[in-house]
């Protein structure tokens, strides 16, 4: 406990050191792109134009609302598509807001391994944009972010899982943490889709007491490549007595075959 409460220390006098850096690099060079640091436009606050124009690329693609990825109109098939028509899928529908290439992955990565936490409002706009698009976003009962190990939220400091299903918070919808990662996983940034799914085959549970008997669900995360996080995620949950579980994640990468 102590060695824990240690590690808490120092993440939160990282996280203040961080913020304070933040505020002072605003001060003595104001108006700069968060991103590339060119000088921003009048009325710009956070990106520059050519960074929008970037953002922008990656977002509005056509793609499956099975798995993800994207596809042209005609490539889809009925609820899915041609590359995931085989693949066993335990959630019931996708939602993503664009490619993880370019300036969103970069404010992703900056939000989740650098502590800009200030990117979460502009991350959430988009989230925001994308959830009331779908029918089912009226049903949700519950929004379950995808939940890290207590070894890596210490190191990380926080969950950005739980920070981008804050941001959905305006539909009135509860964020339920019930969901838990009881084993410890490696990095699935490396492995093949196969290894992806073994990976993490036992990782979550729920607790005791949970809330998701003929409950609708939707897990919120980050990023998915191959799908098999939020596939557990959602295995887990049905066993549970979930009704239905729907998922809703900021980018979608290509995964390594």
């Amino acid at each position: 406990m102590k060695i824990r409460a240690v590690g808490q220390i120092g993440t939160y006098l990282r996280r203040e050191l961080v913020a304070r850096t933040a505020s002072l690099s605003c001060l003595l060079w104001p108006g700069q792109c968060r991103i590339c640091r060119c000088p921003l436009e009048e009325d710009a606050s956070v990106l520059c134009a050519n960074c929008w124009r970037e953002l922008s690329a990656s977002l509005g693609h056509f793609y499956c609302r099975r798995c993800g990825r994207t596809v042209s109109p005609y490539g889809l098939l009925g609820e899915g598509c041609g590359h995931c028509a085989q693949e066993k899928i335990a959630y019931d529908g996708l939602l993503r807001v664009g490619l993880y290439q370019s300036v969103l992955r970069d404010l992703i990565l900056r939000l989740k391994f650098h502590e800009a936490t200030e990117f979460g409002d502009l991350l959430g706009d988009m989230l925001r944009a994308v959830f009331e698009t779908r029918p089912w976003s009226e049903s949700i009962d519950y929004l379950v972010p995808v939940p890290l190990h207590w070894r890596r939220r210490l190191e990380r400091g926080f969950n950005q899982a739980f920070l981008l299903a804050n941001q959905l918070r305006t539909f009135g919808v509860p964020i339920c943490r019930d969901l838990v990662r009881i084993r410890y996983t490696r990095r699935q940034w490396d492995l093949n889709p196969a290894q992806r799914r073994r990976n993490v085959k036992g990782a979550f549970a729920v607790r005791r007491d949970h809330r998701f008997e003929d409950k609708i669900v939707c897990l919120v995360d980050d990023i998915t490549t191959s799908g098999a996080t939020l596939s557990e995620c959602a295995r887990v949950l049905k066993q549970a007595g979930a009704e239905k579980v729907y998922a809703i994640v900021l980018a979608f990468a290509e995964a390594v075959e």
